[in-house]
């Protein structure tokens, strides 16, 4: 079941779209709940990349409504940024100081190791020790997966050092094994004004949806659809349904639509722009904020940047020369641009 609710009452979409659905099914009042937001940097949702605190805000106000007491949010940064600021500048200290509400840096916290299908992953015990996870994504689209919502978004609940043992492991198949290790307990999708373009925003298109459902497989996947994906075009989807963790949406999947007066008349697909650069890049295990990073500094530039060989990026390329690299893990390269990730800026400057 999936229930879409349209407007720009994001709070009260939120809780009336969980009223509506089947959560009650899977949750009890004296569950401890986690929500688990994406607050991939420190920026404000309207750019199109963090979720929006007033969705959070719906979330706390039907758990306290169904009588969950025991809520916190909680969250880490991509690699380099730091949670605390992301939670300041997305607009999350209200949520603290008006329901009592903690919010938990997970960078502060211990880890563990689990193994599933070959992946051993460090994954933070605060979150595994949750007795129900409501994972809140932004539908948006992403330069190394295409899609990331609800199974990418869990990468929050791993220690950095993790995140970059991800991408040497081919980051698909260790997505999938963390939600096999990590369950989600109900799924809560910010359809705002996800950017289409890049996963750490930008270029915002404005959709006034939330998107509700339990089975992250089912959700992403209706998710991937809605721009322009199909399911099996990302990986970690065709992976987690081969590890038996969900089916795609399809045709038997009932879907409950509130508010549909107010349901954009035009569907935006991913302008994949990511994909247009593929050509210029040589990447090995590259982290994604420095993949992003890139993939910004190419598009920014409109065609300005010239360079004779492939940009390499990526920590298979540590110890390694070259001509030209981004990020630290090029610094033998000729010409390099430092930063663990740099910034889109100094790429341009640099190259």
């Amino acid at each position: 079941m999936l229930v879409i609710n349209y407007g720009t009452d994001w709070a009260t979409m939120t809780r009336d779209a969980l009223a509506a659905s089947d959560i009650g099914k899977y949750l009890k009042p004296d569950y401890k709940v986690a929500i688990k937001p994406n607050l991939v940097t420190p920026q404000s949702p309207s750019n199109g990349a963090t979720t929006h605190p007033e969705v959070v805000e719906g979330i706390i106000l039907f758990l306290k409504e169904f009588g969950v007491t025991n809520i916190s949010v909680m969250e880490s940064s991509a690699i380099g940024h730091d949670t605390k600021k992301a939670y300041a500048i997305a607009g999350y200290e209200p949520l603290q100081k008006t329901h009592g509400v903690p919010l938990i840096d997970l960078k502060n916290s211990s880890s563990k190791k689990l193994t599933h299908s070959g992946c051993a992953i460090d994954i933070y015990e605060k979150a595994l020790e949750t007795d129900f996870l409501i994972n809140v994504p932004v539908l948006k689209a992403h330069c190394q997966t295409r899609l990331t919502c609800n199974m990418k978004n869990l990468k929050g609940c791993i220690p950095e050092k993790e995140m970059r043992n991800f991408h040497t492991m081919g980051l698909h198949k260790p997505i999938a094994a963390l939600n096999a290790l990590l369950k989600t307990g109900y799924c809560v999708v910010d359809g705002i004004c996800g950017d289409l373009s890049f996963e750490e925003g930008g270029t915002p298109l404005t959709a006034n949806r939330v998107i509700v459902g339990q089975n992250p497989i089912v959700v992403d996947s209706f998710c991937a659809e809605l721009i322009g994906y199909k399911p099996d075009d990302i990986e970690y989807l065709s992976i987690g349904k081969q590890m038996e963790l969900g089916n795609y949406f399809s045709s038997e999947t009932q879907i409950v639509e509130l508010n549909s007066d107010k349901k954009p008349l035009n569907s935006e697909k991913s302008k994949r722009i990511s994909e247009r650069y593929t050509a210029l890049i040589e990447e090995d295990s590259a982290c994604s904020v420095c993949y992003a990073a890139l993939i910004h500094a190419l598009h920014r530039s409109g065609g300005q940047m010239q360079v004779s060989e492939k940009i390499h990026i990526g920590q298979g390329f540590m110890n390694k020369t070259g001509t030209v690299g981004v990020g630290n893990c090029t610094r033998r390269f000729e010409k390099y641009v430092p930063g663990c990730p740099p910034s889109a800026a100094a790429i341009i400057q640099e190259l």
